[in-house]
């Protein structure tokens, strides 16, 4: 989303199943840290995913977002570059 100076992203963290938001942040930079908050606050409340899928964003690329995914035992799925389609939940959020 474009705003005065630079851009505002949406980071939601959903469950495929019940495709509940579990955690969600506006960024404005696309670091891991921001994201990290957010993929914290989930397993806090949650308990860690079994898989986590995301594009290939380098916040989502990063060693501290995919240590944290492994040190909790989620497997990682990420999208092929330009697919869309693969994380349509998050595409379609509601």
């Amino acid at each position: 989303m474009p705003i005065w100076r630079g851009s505002l992203y949406l980071l939601a963290i959903v469950d495929w199943r019940t495709r509940k938001v579990l955690a969600w942040r506006f960024l404005i930079t696309l670091e891991a840290d921001f994201c990290l908050d957010a993929l914290n606050e989930a397993v806090h409340k949650f308990g860690p995913p079994e898989i986590m899928n995301t594009d290939q964003g380098t916040q989502f690329t990063s060693f501290a977002w995919t240590d944290s995914l492994r040190r909790s035992g989620a497997r990682i799925a990420v999208d092929g570059k330009g697919r869309f389609i693969d994380n349509i939940f998050i595409e379609r959020l509601r």
